[in-house]
């Protein structure tokens, strides 16, 4: 006799908390819409992103970073574009790449791989880290409920940054002002690990929803109080949609889409919040530009009609091994028990938790050239050709 199914909302942090582990230990449009247009004036001069895998370009490679990380540097990561792993957890660009090809600006360097005299940040910055929280690091070991892999939050990225513009810019607080009229503030998705960790603890996810809006909203006003004028803010994907999350969930645990209810409830209910909060910046600091980039509907829209997309498989893994998803939490992408599809263009997802590129260029070019940008992203380069 099988056990009766875990409750809705058991199975959606059991989900969260698992997709935050194997997160943790398995990392890692047509053309350029730039050369599409053919060669433009620069609206933005540089960069600087934050966030999570779904954005890191490399900090979680290092001497200093957990070991956890490995698989991400191995085939076949990376293996679309690049045809080498990167240290991106895809085959091969993510959408951070998109929007500076876009913006006819090189790929973005990781912070980590930034010298005090290095010029390969001269069009900016990704500070983004695999496996970040939003919340503090230090919240979760008090609470019992870190996986002391990834001690790095979005604080982290922020005393980066800080540091970043004192030594590249020559600037602190309120004075780097001018050095950010020129750049455009890309702050990926994130908080899908402040939630995961909840599981096995006294916690509430309304309690991390709650200090997880907070936080996120505090890094916001502070990067605008220092004169960030053109800023991007991803909300969450819907996270039930992922191998992973499909693989731990019960089967009884479904939304329209064929995906995980409970936890595509939980991102929803989370971006709600969050875009509250980003309509009082915007009253707050109305000479600044906060876009708004709906990535819950934007990948829900296409797990809708995928076909329509060129995507036709739309659960399963392009790289990993086991049904029905293609996908094992113990045999993860870039080990030797794992396989690779042989087209990735058609799968929406990479290694069970990550997209493929193509997934990220489909979601970018709804960011950039569709309706899943509020106000849209025209709108936001129409103010700074016209503001400078």
């Amino acid at each position: 006799m099988s056990p009766p199914p875990p409750s809705s909302s058991s199975a959606s942090s059991l989900v969260l908390a698992a997709l935050a582990v194997v997160t943790l230990t398995t990392l890692l449009f047509s053309s350029p819409a730039s050369a599409a247009a053919g060669p433009q004036p620069r609206p933005f001069k540089k960069i600087y992103a934050f966030g999570d895998s779904f954005t890191d370009t490399g900090n979680t490679h290092s001497e200093s970073g957990p070991s956890g990380y490995g698989h991400v540097s191995s085939p076949p990561y990376g293996v679309t574009f690049f045809h080498r792993p990167t240290n991106r957890y895809s085959d091969g660009r993510l959408v951070i790449d998109f929007v500076a090809q876009s913006l006819s600006l090189p790929f973005l360097p990781p912070y980590r791989n930034i010298s005090s005299s290095s010029a390969a940040a001269a069009n900016g910055v990704n500070f983004a880290v695999a496996g970040s929280t939003a919340i503090n690091h230090e919240f979760f070991v008090r609470n019992n409920m870190s996986l002391d892999v990834t001690p790095q939050s979005l604080l982290t990225q922020l005393l980066w940054f800080s540091k970043y513009m004192e030594s590249h810019e020559g600037c602190r607080g309120k004075a780097c002002r001018g050095a950010l009229q020129d750049a455009l503030v890309w702050v990926g998705e994130i908080g899908v690990n402040d939630y995961a960790y909840t599981i096995g603890s006294n916690v509430s996810a309304d309690t991390i929803q709650k200090l997880t809006i907070t936080t996120v909203t505090a890094f916001l006003e502070s990067l605008l109080k220092r004169g960030a004028k053109y800023m991007v803010v991803q909300g969450l994907p819907v996270s039930g949609c992922l191998p992973l999350t499909m693989y731990l969930a019960p089967e009884n645990d479904r939304d329209d889409i064929g995906c995980v209810k409970s936890v595509n409830d939980r991102t929803h209910a989370h971006n709600a919040a969050l875009l509250a909060k980003i309509s009082d910046l915007r009253k707050r600091f109305p000479d600044s530009v906060i876009v708004y980039a709906d990535y819950w509907n934007a990948y829900h829209l296409v797990m809708k009609t995928p076909a329509k997309y060129g995507f036709k498989e739309p659960f399963k893994a392009c790289c990993g091994t086991g049904d029905p998803y293609h996908y094992n939490p113990f045999a993860t992408c870039g080990t030797p028990s794992t396989d690779l599809c042989p087209r990735p263009s058609e799968y929406i997802n990479w290694d069970g938790v990550h997209l493929t590129e193509a997934m990220y260029k489909v979601i970018a070019d709804t960011f950039l050239n569709g309706r899943y940008s509020q106000p849209p992203f025209s709108y936001l380069l129409g103010k700074k050709q016209r503001g400078g």
